[in-house]
């Protein structure tokens, strides 16, 4: 059975930073991108961050610079750094794998003070 595991979410005052990391388990295969999402309340849930199995990248243009994705497909892990964080950036993250099948962690939630 797949799982994912976020976490390094928490409380942070706007300028700060956070990194989130999400751990896979169980047998995953042909992984072909992994992500990042998020979903403000009232709002739906949008596509951050993603890098491919080439390590290719894209960014929802309201973190680009100021966020990083990474993984390593070996380790089936994701991680993403967040610097300058902003109020607006305050919601639940998920990470989530795209294999055979699409693979969804729980979610960490990320709160940015003003």
């Amino acid at each position: 059975q797949v799982q994912l595991v976020e976490s390094g979410g928490g409380v942070v005052q706007a300028g700060g930073s956070l990194r989130l990391s999400c751990a896979a388990s169980g047998s995953i295969f042909s992984i072909n991108a992994m992500g990042w999402y998020r979903q403000a309340p009232g709002k739906q849930r949008e596509l951050v961050a993603v890098i491919t199995g080439g390590g290719a990248t894209r960014y929802v243009d309201s973190v680009k610079g100021r966020f990083t994705i990474s993984g390593d497909n070996v380790k089936k892990m994701v991680y993403l750094q967040m610097n300058s964080l902003k109020p607006e950036d305050t919601a639940v993250y998920y990470c989530r794998v795209w294999g055979m099948n699409d693979y969804w962690g729980q979610g960490t939630q990320v709160t940015v003070s003003s």
